[in-house]
């Protein structure tokens, strides 16, 4: 609780600290989903659905209508509730393994079918939550709990490559890009973008954020950043992939 005096009544009452670990990406990628509905106007409107996984410590970080599904099971879910209600604004939460292992075939699909969501995922290259395994966004030779020795790419295959994934199966309406907590104000115009895109009623959005993970990294502040800026850039390329504003421009 903020010992500030003049801190408004609402704000004491009303907020919390999130519950993710220190130094945790997704704290950032949240406050910039929650700053750019703010700035959209559409609270009132949105649903916010999160996965198991870390993910699930989302549930109640909004003051939105909010459902915690089964994992993997973030995509078909807020599928289900916008078709029944097209006015709602739907947003599925998820981790790299909710989004590109167990719910794969759900991400794919709905990208291929143009269900009119935004799908935002948090890329932290290993499973947090259970104490750091390879996931499948974990770089060639990183080690984590299952790779010890460093991920084999001639045996466990590359890093999936999920907005690249993504474009390549949607259609021109969709909007697909990959932002990081690097530059969270970046991140955040992406998800407006993508968020505007369902607004609009245009497409399938897609935004992937480049996250840390300290915890199981097993990093310092220096070595976590230097990671994500550098380490993780290097494979996974920060931008817009599809933009249909931009195609109509």
């Amino acid at each position: 609780m903020s010992k500030v005096p003049n801190m408004p009544k609402s704000w004491r009452e009303e907020t919390k600290p999130h519950k993710f670990c220190p130094g945790c990406g997704h704290g950032l990628i949240l406050k910039a989903l929650g700053e750019a509905i703010d700035e959209l106007g559409i609270q009132d409107r949105v649903v916010f659905g999160c996965d198991i996984g870390c993910s699930l410590l989302s549930w109640d970080f909004f003051n939105v209508d909010a459902v915690q599904t089964h994992h993997g099971r973030t995509t078909p879910v807020m599928t289900g509730i916008k078709r029944a209600r097209p006015d709602r604004i739907c947003i599925a939460y998820m981790g790299d393994g909710g989004g590109y292992a167990i719910g794969s075939g759900h991400l794919v699909n709905a990208a291929a079918r143009n269900e009119k969501l935004t799908v935002i995922l948090a890329n932290n290259c290993n499973y947090g939550m259970t104490g750091g395994q390879m996931a499948p966004t974990s770089l060639p030779h990183m080690k984590t709990e299952t790779t010890p020795y460093g991920r084999d790419p001639e045996v466990t295959g590359y890093p999936t490559q999920g907005p690249e994934m993504v474009a390549a199966i949607t259609r021109e309406s969709a909007y697909v890009a990959r932002g990081t907590v690097a530059n969270v104000r970046q991140l955040k115009n992406y998800i407006k973008k993508a968020l505007q895109n369902q607004i609009d009623g245009t497409g399938f959005s897609f935004v992937e954020a480049l996250s840390g993970c300290p915890t199981n990294w097993s990093t310092n502040a220096k070595d976590t950043w230097a990671f994500i800026e550098k380490g993780m850039t290097e494979y996974f390329k920060v931008g817009e992939i599809k933009d249909p504003a931009k195609k109509e421009a």
